[in-house]
């Protein structure tokens, strides 16, 4: 019987005969380790980045430097580019991307603390999704690695 979010996603992925590999940022590798946590993910796990600065979101999954400078680390555009990054970096089929702002500093009006943006890229698809979730660090950190198993199960559907 299939419990959790992280379970019922390796599931998914050994049935459909997907590789994924991870990018995160403000969850600093948690994605992973869930994704981990689950008896078979070997076979379908690829590797996990975690490219917290933004030289490292350039120089490990390609996210181009103009669209940091525009944009931001924490938008959409940047979410989208690490999906996509990490699957040609690793030569994953699924990708999942996280970048936000868990707190408590870092945030401004335009955007605040609990933003996140999740970036899912499945062969080749990409999707990313804005949250604006409350809590202190950890409860956003925790929300914000939900919402991307979330966020997968529903892509791999």
């Amino acid at each position: 019987m299939i419990d959790t979010l992280e379970e019922k996603a390796v599931s998914l992925l050994i049935e459909k005969g997907l590789e994924i590999a991870t990018a995160e940022s403000c969850t600093g590798g948690a994605v992973a380790a869930r994704l981990i946590n689950v008896a078979g993910a070997s076979g379908i796990f690829n590797e996990g980045f975690i490219t917290y600065s933004n030289e490292a979101k350039h120089k490990r999954l390609g996210v181009r430097v103009r669209t940091i400078n525009e944009y931001g680390a924490v938008s959409n555009a940047t979410a989208f580019e690490m999906a996509k990054g990490v699957c040609q970096a690793t030569k994953a089929n699924v990708g999942i991307a996280i970048t936000g702002i868990a707190g408590p500093d870092g945030g401004t009006e335009e955007k605040p603390v609990g933003l996140v943006y999740i970036g899912c890229c499945v062969n080749r698809v990409t999707k990313v999704a804005e949250y604006n979730f409350n809590g202190n660090r950890n409860e956003i950190r925790e929300k914000s690695v939900e919402a991307a198993l979330e966020l997968l199960i529903e892509c791999l559907h």
